[in-house]
């Protein structure tokens, strides 16, 4: 069976870097977001390039510390969760993978527990 590239019509920004920051991959999304920073033509570049100084002292933190960071963001009226998430290789850090998945404004939250039997 052959592989489908999944992130390429997916609706969400996929971003792909390696241990130090250079940027490994770009979905489609994630080049039009970044289209004013240079869109595809970032794939090789620092991450860090992309983000104002301020966001910066927080990038290098994330690959220092090397661990997960997410939040939620609006912006121009589009709710996001921002998930950065560091991956690994043969056990090694080997960079973060960034998703940004835009979110409905009414999503709905459930908060699920455990029964005898299973999980709900």
């Amino acid at each position: 069976m052959e592989r489908a590239d999944w992130t390429g019509e997916f609706p969400g920004s996929v971003v792909v870097t390696d241990a130090g920051g250079t940027i490994l991959y770009m979905n489609g999304r994630a080049a039009e977001t970044f289209a004013s920073e240079g869109g595809p033509a970032l794939v090789g570049r620092d991450v860090r390039e992309v983000h104002p100084p301020a966001a910066r002292v927080k990038v290098d933190r994330l690959f220092e510390t090397k661990r997960l960071n997410a939040y939620t963001i609006e912006k121009n009226g589009t709710r996001k969760l921002i998930y950065q998430s560091p991956w690994f290789s043969g056990g090694e850090f080997a960079g973060f993978v960034e998703l940004s998945l835009p979110i409905p404004a009414d999503m709905p939250h459930f908060v699920r527990g455990t029964k005898a039997g299973g999980t709900s």
